[in-house]
Parts: structure tokens; C-alpha cells; sequence
């Protein structure tokens, strides 16, 4: 697993204090900022990716790609959006001789990712793709191909990884700060009522695959895998529903315990029945907690040296920076496509292993 910078923590706090002047100062400076399109105008890139690009420093809203014409008004209103930057999910391929697109950020439910990922990357775009990335892990290896073929970048939405109180976990774990882990527990569930509009494909097996294991249940696999610090070996799961009519399709909910190295373990849930948005990483000086830990509107978390000091970012302003950044500077991503396909092998040896009510073993894990 890759490394972790200790910088990219010290600097969120004034990264986060110095936003409202970012985007004016690039602007004024002549500094390079890439166009990026949304493709996908759903929940999220309504209400997060979109008011986030208002504020990116290195980035901003040049284009929308969408399969709802109605729609295209209110973007075209809010953000100013010229007519020849808007494309149909038909037209994607003529977006290749627009230059003022410099990036395509693919925000559709996720058994669409595979196919307008590597249509992006053919027409020569970078790409942004949100979590979880695929399906199944050779449709992840798919899209990395294609990457790579087309001489272009590959990240994944993971915001988290600009958290300050997820940085705070992660550098504590890498550097043994209260040393070794001893047991970790992760969840993220949410009851769901609503099961019409933008929350229906969620408990569609084509579109959403496996229901809250792959909507809610990445979060906690990351924060599983970011807290141990290594692959794990095996793991048990089961999954069950209390609502049949409601969830015909998938399950309601999911549990799985990932074991690791010395037979330390990492239980894990994910639910769109019951509740649970937390990280507990047991160490041997005392647990580091974050709780709530995957919501938008803040966390909150503690060490065993007290409470963690740490003010709201807006993640998703920080995330997008940090891509873009990685983009024009040639580094390596912090959230690579390689990192997205590790986290399906694991949700895919998760869903086998609830199928078959025996361990599964984990093979090899490429990043």
C-alpha cells in the first residue's frame, strides 16, 4: 500500500482557511486551471461537486454531460456554461476537439462508471471517477488499460484522503504514533425510507450492484484498509434483509470481518437499514475514533491524547484541487484507479464470502 504524507495534513488547516480567496488569486496570477465536466448531473454533483468547483483554486466548471435535457438550463444558469460545452451521453465522443475540457469527472451510479470512463479516456480526457469504481475488479482493470493507453490519469473520487481527521488517522497508524493497531471497527450505514427518484438505483442489482456494500459499505472498506496499513489475508461476511418488499434486489445489510497479519481483525457494516458512520482503531496506547466520520458536514474524532483539533474542510474542494494538482504537476495520484480496483477485489471477496458462508482467501493485491 502507498504511503501516506504527513505535509498533505499540515497543509489542509490552511488550505481551509485561505478558500475564499484561492480561485481570485489564481485567476489574477495567470495560474493554469484545468476545465473539468461533470457527467452525471445527480445528487451529488448538484449539491457537492458542483458549489465545490466554484471555489477550486487550479479547476473550474467548464462542461456538463447528461442524458436529462431538462436539466441543462438551471447548470447553464448557475455556472455559465456555454452551449458548446454541453454534450448528450450520445455525443461523448465529439467532446475529444474540445479543448476547453481538459478533465471528464464521472458521477453516474456505478455500474455505468466502466463504459464512460473509458469513453472519456478515448476521446484523450483526464479522468475523475467516482466511488466505488466499478462492478468487479476486471472491469476496474479495463479502465486502467485504457488509461494508460491513452496516455492520460485515472483517480477516484476517495475525498476522504484529504480529510483532516482521516489524514490524522492514517499518519498516526503509519508512524505508530500510539503504536501497533489491535482491532478495528468500521461502519457506515443510514436507514433508507425513499426508495423513488435519485435513490432508486441504489437498491437496483444492475445499477447499484450490491446496494449499501458498494454505496456506503467502500467508505468503511477504505477506512478499514487505511487504518491496517496492509492487504488483508481473509475474509468472513454474511448479509441479510428485514425489508424484502423494499429490497427485492439486494441485501439490506452487510457485515464482514477482514482478518489480517497475526490474526489481528477489522470488522466492517454497511446498511441502508440501520444507522452507523463511524472508525474505531483500537491501538496499544489507546483508540484513535472518528465519529461521525463520512458525512460532508464535518467530523468529529479523538486520540488517545484527546480530542483532535481539527476545523471543517470543504472535501470536495480540496479533493478536486489535489487531483488537478497531481495532473499538472506529473505526481503520482494519492487515489489512483489502482487503489479503486484493490477496494472492489476486497468488496467482491466480501460478497463471495457472504454468498458461500465460508472464509474467503484473498489472492494478490497489485497496489
Amino acid at each position: 500500500m502507498k504511503s501516506f504524507s504527513r505535509r498533505s495534513a499540515l497543509r489542509l488547516g490552511a488550505a481551509a482557511s485561505a478558500a475564499p480567496f484561492l480561485q481570485l488569486r489564481a485567476q489574477e496570477s495567470g495560474e493554469k486551471q484545468l476545465g473539468i465536466a461533470l457527467l452525471g448531473l445527480g445528487d451529488y454533483a448538484t449539491k457537492q461537486l458542483g458549489p465545490a468547483l466554484k471555489k477550486t483554486s487550479n479547476a473550474k466548471l467548464a462542461g456538463i454531460i447528461t442524458g436529462s435535457p431538462d436539466k441543462i438550463p438551471t447548470w447553464q444558469k448557475e455556472y455559465e456554461i456555454p452551449d458548446g460545452n454541453i454534450y448528450d451521453y450520445k455525443s461523448l465522443e465529439k467532446i475529444a476537439d474540445n479543448k476547453e475540457i481538459d478533465v471528464i469527472y464521472v458521477v453516474t451510479p456505478t455500474a455505468l462508471h466502466p463504459e464512460f470512463t473509458i469513453r472519456a479516456l478515448k476521446a484523450g480526457k483526464h479522468v475523475i471517477c467516482e466511488k466505488p469504481m466499478a462492478p468487479t475488479a476486471e472491469e476496474c482493470t479495463r479502465m486502467i488499460k485504457a488509461a494508460e493507453e491513452a496516455k492520460k490519469t485515472l483517480q477516484i473520487g476517495y475525498r476522504l484522503h484529504w480529510d483532516p481527521f482521516h489524514l490524522k488517522l492514517m499518519q498516526a497508524i503509519k508512524t505508530k504514533e500510539f503504536g501497533d493497531w489491535k482491532s478495528i471497527d468500521a461502519s457506515d450505514a443510514g436507514r433508507m425510507t425513499d426508495f423513488t427518484r435519485h435513490n432508486a438505483w441504489r437498491v437496483n442489482k444492475q445499477l447499484g450492484i450490491a446496494g449499501a456494500l458498494y454505496d456506503l459499505g467502500v467508505y468503511a472498506v477504505q477506512a478499514c484498509l487505511y487504518s491496517a496499513q496492509e492487504h488483508p489475508v481473509r475474509v468472513t461476511a454474511k448479509s441479510w434483509t428485514d425489508r424484502k418488499e423494499e429490497f427485492s434486489e439486494v441485501p439490506e445489510h452487510w457485515e464482514w470481518e477482514l482478518e489480517f497479519s497475526g490474526g489481528r481483525k477489522a470488522k466492517g457494516f454497511a446498511s441502508y437499514g440501520k444507522n452507523g458512520n463511524h472508525i474505531r482503531v483500537e491501538t496499544e496506547k489507546g483508540l484513535i475514533q472518528i465519529d461521525p466520520a463520512y458525512g460532508y458536514s464535518g467530523q468529529k474524532g479523538s486520540t488517545p491524547e484527546g480530542e483532535m483539533p481539527f476545523e471543517h474542510v470543504h472535501q470536495q474542494k480540496l479533493q478536486i484541487e489535489g487531483q488537478v494538482k497531481a495532473i499538472l504537476s506529473g505526481e503520482p495520484s494519492k487515489v489512483p484507479g489502482e487503489m479503486g480496483r484493490r477496494d472492489i477485489q476486497v468488496i467482491r471477496g466480501i460478497m463471495e464470502a457472504a454468498e458461500s458462508g465460508k472464509p474467503f482467501e484473498f489472492g494478490k493485491f497489485e497496489y
